[in-house]
């Protein structure tokens, strides 16, 4: 079993792990409090690239889960620190995406909006999609513009059921550039990455705490992190038991996690 005292920085998944739906999830506020106390590090890190940190600090906030903006990174701000790294100020840039992507693009002018002559086109989830979007995606990357994706999620859990999610408009890309994207989001490496560069923090002493798997567990992996997993969301005990994927600890959700912290760490 996974010794925790090491521990000192948790990167935490959202959907199923700190909230389900409108419902926050028991234990998020004891681990909250407890990170407060002992001086963990943390940070919520989410594959989701259409709100902004602070879209998503405000709908925490309705849910009683008190978590700033600055600890949450998000599909689109590891996808523009990353393409921070590789093109410079004034870069021109086309995006499908919705407000998130936005914002983290062009909110504040490092990169310049451009339908014609992009450099790089990034695509999110946007469901407003359009052909007209396509077809100027795919010229530029036909052109030789560089196709970066935020994440690679083929499908998107709604209440009607599985719609199509960021890697369906990949796919699609794909398809019609015959490009293969440098994909950002989880279970790819850059998103731990961000989070720890952001925080500071030593990745041999960074837990990672999720719900998945395919992508939270599968992406701490391929990052070289610890990764638990929370029996709160996507991935069962019955996934688990016939998975090649297996996380370095299990909890059956956060009051478990916070049990263990506490005895690793000091009641």
């Amino acid at each position: 079993m996974l010794d925790l005292a090491p521990f000192n920085t948790i990167l935490l998944d959202m959907d199923g792990v700190i909230y389900r739906g409108p419902q926050p999830l028991p234990g998020v506020n004891d681990l909250l409090a407890l990170c407060a106390a002992r001086g963990i590090g943390y940070a919520c890190v989410t594959n989701n690239s259409t709100m902004t940190p602070q879209q998503y600090e405000a709908k925490l906030a309705g849910m009683g889960i008190a978590i700033p903006a600055a600890r949450i990174i998000t599909s689109s701000v590891a996808t523009r620190r990353f393409l921070e790294r590789e093109f410079g100020r004034g870069t021109p840039a086309f995006y499908i995406g919705m407000y998130g992507l936005r914002e983290a693009l062009f909110a504040d002018g490092y990169f310049v909006y451009d339908e014609q002559l992009p450099r790089v086109v990034v695509s999110g989830l946007d469901t407003e999609l359009t052909y007209q979007k396509l077809k100027l995606a795919t010229l530029a990357i036909r052109a030789g513009a560089r196709y970066v994706a935020t994440n690679p999620d083929r499908t998107l859990p709604v209440e009607e059921g599985l719609v199509p999610g960021a890697g369906s408009i990949i796919a699609l890309l794909r398809t019609a550039t015959d490009v293969e994207p440098t994909v950002i989001g989880k279970p790819g490496a850059a998103m731990f990455q961000t989070a720890i560069d952001i925080l500071g923090a030593d990745p041999r002493r960074t837990l990672t705490v999720g719900d998945r798997l395919d992508t939270d567990v599968a992406g701490a992996r391929g990052a070289g992190l610890a990764a638990g997993l929370v029996l709160t969301g996507v991935s069962t005990p019955e996934l688990l038991a016939q998975s090649e994927i297996q996380p370095d600890r299990v909890f059956a959700g956060l009051p478990e996690l916070v049990a263990a912290l506490e005895q690793a760490h000091g009641a």
